[in-house]
């Protein structure tokens, strides 16, 4: 239909200029779905490299330190992988209009391409490229953090704005990319040159492992606040994990056998919860409007699916740490 407002009443929008046009937001995501795609792939391949090279490995009987060790490591891994998937997809859900945002995928994926394969028996030259790729975890998880409270904290209301904590960058989230540097740094020091007494490397990963549970448990707590909590089961993201923080930390300050034991089943509980909760995010994204046919949606507008894994690698962490504890009893029988 033809304008026929006189000139001075017509509103005539005018294109933006290139340079104030918004990256990532409102075009073709053609490209950086394949970005997405092709990092998917990488990902995928390195998996199967990883299990083809622990396939060729012999697998002796494991001294009880490498044995935690490797449970160590198994939550190492279990953290990257959530991280490098949860990471993925918020990222893409935010257009990744900010190049630093492809940083944590790759460097996620790296640590779980480094996790997935099987240690030596004896320590080799791929250590360097281990430690390497997990201080690489550290620094930019630590990094991260830093970026999502500045992106919460530029907004209007800042971190006292409930909505910019509901709605902006996930002010915890990049903790978990830290935290497996972490495990991964301790897995090789466990492995490779002990420095200390089993019991208290035991002690201090426990520490550790009971602070990551609280704060995991306070990012996954301020989420399903968000989601009004309409589902009883939301609950138990908030109750279990910081449940077993307190046992472990317990143990940690006093390494009593029935701490231990109890220590022990709390971490069990809380890796249970962890795989559960991939279930029922992935009916969550079920619920949704075309389920799983409209997958291209749903993935990033429903429950991260790829965030409950957090718990699994968590718990692991903790089994690790309370048979480090183990070891000292063990040796007086």
């Amino acid at each position: 239909m033809r304008d026929v407002r006189p000139d001075h009443l017509r509103q005539v929008r005018k294109p933006l200029p290139e340079w104030r046009r918004p990256r990532g937001h409102g075009g073709d995501t053609r490209h950086t779905t394949g970005r997405m795609l092709g990092v998917l792939g990488l990902a995928a391949c390195g998996l199967v490299v990883a299990q083809a090279l622990n396939a060729r490995k012999p697998r002796p009987r494991a001294e009880p330190r490498a044995a935690a060790a490797a449970k160590v490591r198994h939550g190492a891994m279990a953290l990257a992988g959530s991280v490098a998937a949860d990471s993925l997809m918020e990222h893409f859900r935010g257009g990744y209009c900010n190049d630093a945002m492809y940083l944590a995928p790759a460097v996620a994926g790296t640590a779980l391409a480094a996790t997935a394969v099987r240690p030596p028996a004896t320590p080799r030259d791929d250590a360097v490229a281990r430690d390497v790729a997990h201080a690489a975890s550290l620094v930019t998880g630590t990094a991260g953090l830093a970026f999502h409270v500045w992106n919460i904290g530029k907004r209007p209301g800042g971190l006292t704005s409930m909505n910019n904590l509901f709605y902006a960058a996930p002010v915890g989230a990049p903790g978990g990319l830290a935290a497996s540097g972490l495990y991964g740094l301790a897995e090789g020091r466990l492995r490779r040159a002990p420095i200390m007494p089993p019991r208290v490397e035991g002690r201090l990963l426990a520490g550790l492992t009971a602070l990551n549970l609280l704060a995991t448990s306070a990012e996954a707590g301020l989420l399903h606040f968000r989601g009004a909590f309409q589902n009883p089961f939301m609950f138990v993201p908030v109750t279990a994990p910081p449940a077993a923080a307190l046992v472990l930390g317990a143990a940690a300050a006093d390494p009593a056998a029935g701490l231990r034991r109890l220590a022990r089943a709390a971490c069990w509980t809380t890796a249970a919860a962890g795989a559960a909760g991939v279930a029922f995010h992935a009916w969550g994204v079920h619920r949704n409007h075309g389920g799983w046919r409209n997958w291209r949606q749903n993935l990033i507008q429903g429950p991260p699916v790829a965030a409950p894994p957090a718990f699994v690698g968590l718990g692991l962490a903790g089994l690790g740490a309370l048979d480090l504890m183990d070891i000292r009893d063990e040796g007086r029988r």
